[in-house]
C-alpha cells in the first residue's frame, strides 16, 4: 500500500483501489476492463448474451427513453448557492440533461429474466430477479468506485435497461435493499403481466473528478409478455415522482473512502422507459413459410394486428406495488399511512399516531446517510422497525406514518385548513436533524418523542451505563435496540392514558 502511495500519489492509488475490486494490489484483464473499454470505445460481448444466441427471426421491442434533469433547486445545498461545493463536483450532475440512448431496439427474449420461477405462480407472490446480497451486518459496498462491474445472468437487461438514461448504472446499490423485486399482476392462457420493482444507482462523475452517486429512490413498473417470452406486449419503467423529493445523491471530496462524503436529496421530475408498441417479428413469413418484404406494395410498413388478452385472474397495481415493497422492506408489514389520513384514521380507532418525520425518505433504498451516525433511518427500518414484538405492538395500538420534513413544512405553511398545518406545526416543533420518532394522539398533541441519534446513542451503550430508566433495557429481548424502543411505544401508550381515557 505504501509503495502503491509512493508510486502513483494519492489521487493516482484512489483511481487504482477504484478498479482492484478485490484489494489485491493487481489489476487482472477483467478489473482493467473498464479502462480498455474507456480507450478503446468498444465494449466486449457479455458472457451472459453470448451463451444466448438470439433467435435472427425472433420478435424486437422498440423503446423510448424519457428524462427530465434533476432540478437542481430543489437541493438543499441550493439555499446558499451552493456555497463551498466545487463546480467539478457537480459538473456530472449538471450535464447530465438528456438519456444517453432516446430510442432503443432490443429483442424480446431478453425479457425472459422477467418470467416467475415455477414456485411463484400465485398473484402477488414475490420472488427477486437480483437477489439482495446485504444486510445490517454486511453493511455495504465502497463508494470509491467510477464504473460498474460486468453484469451478470439477470442482471444483463437490467443493466442493458438503465444504460438508456445514463453509460454507468449499477444494478447492484452500495446499501441494503440492493436488487430487483417482481410478482405477477395478472395472469391469461397465453400471457403475465409482472410487476417490478428495481434498486438501482448511477455513478456520473469519471476519473480524474471524485465519485458522484445519484440515487433514485427506486424504479418501478409492469411487463406484458408472452409465458414463453417470444412476445413482449407492453413494457414501462419508471422513477415515481409523487413525493416532493425522490433522489439521493452523495459526493467524495479526497481521495480515499474515508474522505469527506457530500450529501443531499433533490426532485427528479421524469425517468421512464417505455415501449413504443408490442414486440414485433424481425423477419415476415407468409403462409407457405416464405420471408416477404416488411413493407407492402405501396412501400408502406405492414400493420400488425394483435389479439385482444383476456385475463382470467388479476390484481390492482396498487396491492402489487405493496407485495414488492414488503419483500424490499418487511418493517412494511405495518401499514405507514400518509401523515393527514394517519390522524383521521387513529381518531376514528381511538389509537396513538407512530410518526417518524425525516430528512430523507423511509422506504427509498438509501440509508438517510446525511445522519451524523451513518444511516440512521437505515438502522432503524432494518432492525427495530422489522422485528416481530414492535411490528406486533404496532398493529395493535398505533397507527403509523412516515413523512419527509419539507412536505411538514409545506404542510404547516398552508393556511387552507387550520387543523393539519397545526398538526405539522407540533411534529416540526419536535423535529431534530436527521429523524425523530413521535408519539402522539390524534389531535397531534406530542406525547413522546426521540431522536434517532440519541436512540442509536442509547442503545449502544452497554446497560449498566444508561442512566435513565426511561428507556431501559428489558431483559425479554436480547436485541437492545428493539428493547429500547419497545419501552418507547409502551411509554408513549403509557403518558397518553389520561388523555385517552376522557
Amino acid at each position: 500500500q505504501e509503495l502503491a502511495l509512493k508510486s502513483l500519489g494519492n489521487e493516482g492509488l484512489f483511481l487504482f483501489s477504484s478498479l482492484d475490486t478485490n484489494n489485491d494490489l493487481y489489476l487482472s484483464p477483467e478489473e482493467f476492463k473498464p479502462i480498455a473499454e474507456k480507450l478503446t470505445g468498444v465494449a466486449p460481448i457479455s458472457e451472459f448474451e453470448e451463451e444466448e444466441t438470439p433467435d435472427p427471426s425472433g420478435e424486437t421491442l422498440s423503446l423510448v427513453a424519457k428524462f427530465q434533469p434533476l432540478v437542481m433547486e430543489t437541493m438543499t445545498k441550493s439555499k446558499d448557492g451552493f456555497l463551498g461545493i466545487s463546480h467539478v463536483a457537480l459538473s456530472g450532475l449538471r450535464n447530465w440533461t438528456t438519456p444517453a440512448v432516446p430510442m432503443g431496439v432490443m429483442l424480446a427474449r431478453q425479457f425472459k429474466a422477467f418470467l416467475p420461477p415455477k414456485n411463484k405462480l400465485d398473484l402477488g407472490d414475490p420472488w427477486w430477479i437480483i437477489p439482495s446480497e446485504l444486510n445490517i451486518f454486511t453493511g455495504y459496498l465502497p463508494n470509491n468506485r467510477f464504473y460498474p462491474p460486468p453484469p451478470k445472468g439477470k442482471e444483463v437487461i437490467i443493466h442493458k435497461l438503465l444504460s438508456m438514461f445514463h453509460p454507468r448504472p449499477f444494478v447492484k446499490t452500495r446499501f441494503a435493499p440492493q436488487g430487483a423485486v417482481a410478482c405477477i399482476q395478472a395472469i391469461s392462457s397465453f400471457y403475465y403481466t409482472i410487476a417490478f420493482r428495481i434498486h438501482a444507482e448511477f455513478q456520473l462523475n469519471e476519473p480524474p473528478d471524485f465519485p458522484f452517486w445519484f440515487s433514485p429512490g427506486q424504479f418501478t413498473g409492469h411487463i406484458i409478455l408472452s409465458k414463453d417470452a417470444s412476445h413482449v406486449r407492453e413494457f414501462k419503467l419508471f422513477v415515481p415522482n409523487n413525493r416532493s423529493l425522490n433522489v439521493d445523491m452523495e459526493w467524495l471530496y479526497g481521495a480515499s473512502e474515508s474522505s469527506n462524503m457530500e450529501v443531499d436529496i433533490g426532485y427528479l421530475p421524469q425517468m421512464e422507459l417505455e415501449s413504443t408498441g408490442p414486440s414485433i417479428p424481425s423477419v415476415i413469413h407468409d403462409d407457405n413459410g416464405n420471408v416477404i418484404d416488411s413493407r407492402d406494395p405501396s412501400g408502406e410498413p405492414i400493420q400488425f394486428v394483435f389479439e385482444e388478452i383476456t385475463w382470467q385472474q388479476e390484481i390492482p397495481w396498487e396491492e402489487a406495488a405493496q407485495k414488492l415493497e414488503v419483500a424490499m422492506y418487511p418493517f412494511k408489514k405495518v401499514s405507514y399511512l400518509p401523515f393527514t389520513e394517519a390522524f383521521e384514521r387513529a381518531k376514528a380507532e381511538k389509537k396513538l399516531v407512530h410518526s417518524i418525520l425525516l430528512w430523507g425518505a423511509l422506504d427509498d433504498h438509501k440509508p438517510l446517510s446525511a445522519s451524523p451516525v451513518p444511516g440512521s433511518g437505515r438502522t432503524l427500518r432494518e432492525t427495530v422497525l422489522e422485528s416481530s414484538p414492535i411490528l406486533t405492538l404496532l398493529n395493535e395500538s398505533f397507527i403509523s406514518s412516515w413523512s419527509l420534513v419539507k412536505e411538514l413544512e409545506e404542510l404547516q405553511s398552508n393556511r387552507e385548513n387550520e387543523f393539519y398545518s397545526k398538526l405539522a406545526d407540533l411534529h416540526l416543533e419536535k423535529y431534530n436533524f436527521p429523524v425523530e420518532m413521535i408519539i402522539c394522539l390524534p389531535n397531534g398533541t406530542v406525547v413522546h418523542h426521540i431522536n434517532a441519534n440519541h436512540f442509536l446513542d442509547i442503545t449502544s451503550m452497554k446497560p449498566e451505563d444508561v442512566e435513565s430508566n426511561i428507556f431501559s433495557f428489558s431483559t425479554n429481548f436480547e436485541d437492545p435496540s428493539t428493547a429500547t424502543y419497545l419501552q418507547f411505544l409502551k411509554e408513549g401508550l403509557q403518558r397518553a392514558k389520561p388523555y385517552l381515557q376522557t
